[in-house]
């Protein structure tokens, strides 16, 4: 159990149907539980998993990863719901190459209550993903790593989801996009419809070299963002996903859990009123 609530979680944001939580990489430094631990004290109850994380500070040889043995999934299980924290996402990932290995990570996902599996699959994989998105009711949300990624683009990310499944869109990473020189909100724009989670991001400055701040304090126009979504009726989990000040930034994470309260709470105002 954490010590302290840094922030009070995003009341207003939930009101929209938006469910702030942690992708756990902000804390690869740490375990998995200790992120779990991390995420209840920031009075968040989200969190997206990564592959490989050391699993806790006791078992330190076992990963949180869908190869995991099936044997530990109900301590993972209570060690979740003990901190009143649900696993919503797991990803970045790879499905593999084959039927066979895209399915171990699904059964992974049902097994876990995931729902939505971030990847950045091969060209080859979309019709084997599109029909397993719809057996399991899982959807494959396409990750956006910087260029020359597969799918820094939000064009390439559509063309992928034409002709498939509505399970499969964009997990749109706000972060990555500037590092690529694309305007979030445009990004935004053209995936309407095809939003399934975010990893949202603001950054002191558009280009490679820039690095997350706290939410509002930079180049990203959070509140532009928010009030995209909100426009587009998008109701999806946001992960905060934190590379700066590696292991010193939860002053700076409970910033943008706040920010995202406010900014949402703003943005809800603006569209009563209109």
């Amino acid at each position: 159990m954490a010590e302290t609530r840094m922030a009070d979680g995003a009341p207003a944001a939930e009101g929209l149907g938006w469910r702030l939580g942690m992708q756990a990489y902000t804390f690869h430094m740490n375990t998995f539980y200790e992120a779990i631990d991390n995420t209840e004290s920031l009075g968040l109850r989200w969190i997206e998993a990564f592959p490989g994380q050391k699993l806790s500070p006791e078992k330190p040889d076992a990963q949180m990863v869908h190869t995991m043995p099936k044997e530990l999934y109900p301590e993972v299980k209570q060690k979740l719901a003990s901190a009143g924290v649900k696993l919503v996402c797991y990803g970045v990932c790879n499905v593999g190459q084959t039927e066979e290995s895209a399915r171990v990570v699904f059964d992974f996902a049902k097994a876990m209550g995931i729902e939505n599996i971030v990847s950045e699959p091969a060209p080859e994989m979309f019709d084997i993903l599109s029909a397993l998105c719809d057996e399991y009711g899982i959807n494959v949300a396409l990750h956006n790593h910087p260029k020359p990624s597969p799918y820094w683009s939000p064009d390439t990310v559509l063309e992928r989801c034409k002709g498939k499944s509505e399970r499969i869109g964009s997990c749109s990473d706000t972060g990555h996009w500037m590092r690529s020189e694309v305007n979030p909100v445009e990004a935004l724009k053209k995936l309407e419809g095809r939003i399934k989670t975010l990893h949202l991001k603001d950054l002191n400055q558009f280009g490679p070299q820039g690095h997350d701040v706290p939410w509002g304090t930079g180049k990203a126009d959070v509140k532009a963002i928010l009030r995209e979504l909100l426009r587009q009726g998008v109701k999806a989990p946001f992960s905060i996903e934190y590379e700066h000040n590696w292991g010193k930034a939860m002053p700076e994470i409970a910033e943008c859990v706040k920010a995202f309260d406010r900014i949402a709470a703003e943005v809800a105002a603006e569209k009563k009123t209109s």
